[in-house]
């Protein structure tokens, strides 16, 4: 998938791409997923129906890649402090709280279509959640290389859960959406004591 993903792709400049996934996301916060159709991003991009299916194979993988390009923050595999706490900390603070906001939303959006829709659910999956479950279990990697984790700490094998717990429940519970402030006290008071990490300065 990766191979002909990137054969389709290199066919568009980098700018017509963004812009491309920039209107995905547009028609994503009006209509929603299911509304969405190949004809309206066609309409909106001046694209012919043709030329996205070429490039992109569907709607799935259109809308996972469009959500992945424009996430914000930081490359989680970049961020290296030289210790845990300031790693996952840099990873919150690359991220301002409107754009956390505008992301969240349409992340709330398209849980149900994700969950409903095989194909999206295989697109996200491979483009957007494995990459990051990945680099995020290589910053712990990292923290129990250098001794600051126990190998051992069976907290370790939830590090993933516990950042989309907090992203969801903070919706649910307090009915608003994540902030670096909620995000940092969260690190400190949840994640970095249960893998055994200092959380003072």
């Amino acid at each position: 998938m990766t191979e002909t993903a990137t054969a389709r792709r290199s066919r568009i400049t980098p700018e017509r791409e963004a812009e491309l996934y920039a209107a995905v996301l547009d028609l994503l916060r009006e209509v929603g997923y299911d509304a969405l159709t190949m004809d309206a991003v066609a309409a909106r991009t001046r694209s012919s129906k043709a030329t996205l299916y070429r490039q992109w194979g569907g709607k799935a993988e259109l809308v996972a890649k469009a959500m992945r390009h424009n996430k914000p923050g930081a490359d989680i595999g970049s961020v290296d402090t030289g210790s845990l706490r300031g790693d996952l900390h840099a990873l919150v603070m690359s991220t301002d709280d409107c754009a956390m906001e505008q992301n969240n939303a349409l992340m709330r959006g398209l849980a149900m279509a994700v969950h409903g829709n095989p194909d999206l659910l295989k697109a996200f999956r491979e483009l957007i959640i494995e990459p990051e479950m990945l680099e995020i279990r290589r910053v712990v990697q990292r923290a129990v290389d250098r001794g600051e984790v126990r190998p051992d700490n069976p907290a370790v094998d939830y590090v993933v859960h516990m950042f989309v717990g907090a992203f969801v429940a903070r919706g649910m519970i307090e009915d608003q959406p994540p902030t670096q402030s909620f995000l940092r006290s969260y690190l400190d008071a949840v994640v970095l004591p249960a893998l055994g990490v200092s959380t003072s300065l």
